[in-house]
């Protein structure tokens, strides 16, 4: 499975239920394909650099998630024809930012055979 984010910007103007639904029928189509929705993080109403579709303002979702290729796939296209949905993007989140490369530091030995982070701090 991959990482991904999933970026949707909807209608200002539609009610909260409205945009609870588009963002339920998103991770529902991640979920039902086997994948897992880790976050869904509601930036709220955002005004826009440039007028998109004649608005001037959206309301912003993330949501980061778990997924098969397949299950992204239909996330996409399902967003993509959604009329409440002014914008979207899928990104896949390269494996280092997904946090699937260890965490611990390399350390590598100096010319003294100390290790490089006590030569960087001036310990000989």
């Amino acid at each position: 499975m991959r990482h991904y984010e999933v970026m949707v910007i909807l209608d200002a103007g539609l009610e909260e239920d409205a945009i609870r639904e588009v963002v339920d029928r998103a991770t529902q189509a991640i979920t039902s394909n086997g994948g897992t929705v880790d976050k869904v993080d509601r930036w709220g109403k955002r005004r826009f650099a440039y007028e998109v579709h004649h608005r001037s303002e959206g309301y912003y979702v993330l949501v980061e998630a778990k997924a098969e290729p397949a299950a992204v796939d239909s996330v996409d296209r399902m967003l993509g024809l959604a009329d409440e949905v002014i914008r979207h993007k899928v990104i896949r989140l390269p494996e280092k930012a997904a946090g699937k490369v260890s965490t611990t530091p390399a350390t590598t030995a100096g010319p003294d055979g100390a290790p490089a982070e006590a030569n960087a701090n001036g310990a000989n």
